[in-house]
């Protein structure tokens, strides 16, 4: 069974940058779909971003477009969040995901494996 753990939240001004790490254990993540996923208080999930198992498709949410960059490394079992032009309604807890299918596919529910969170905030 996979084990995901995220890595890499805290504060940072409206403006800033962050990169988010997920680091998966248990089991190899490299045939698997990657995403990440957040949630602001008193809001529902919703879905950040996503990568296909081989690195060669992304997906954003049109809110983060142009601003965070997704990027995974096979070899060390890793899928990352680069956040910049941070705004403060970027703020949330983030949360890798692991897929059952190699290719994203636009479902949440594709998703199995759901690392703990890390919280992002960005002040104004």
């Amino acid at each position: 069974q996979v084990q995901l753990v995220e890595s890499g939240g805290g504060l940072v001004q409206a403006g800033g940058s962050l990169r988010l790490s997920c680091a998966a254990s248990g089991r190899t993540f490299s045939r698997n779909a990657m995403g990440w996923f957040r949630q602001a208080p008193g809001k529902e999930r919703e879905f950040v971003a996503a990568i296909n198992w081989n690195g060669d498709t992304t997906y954003y949410a049109d809110s983060v477009k142009g601003r965070f960059t997704i990027s995974r490394d096979n070899a060390k079992n890793t899928v990352y969040l680069q956040m910049n032009s941070l705004k403060p309604e970027d703020t949330a807890v983030y949360y890798c995901a692991l897929s059952r299918s190699s290719y994203y596919y636009a479902a949440a529910s594709d998703f199995g494996s759901w690392g703990q969170g890390t919280q992002v905030t960005v002040s104004s």
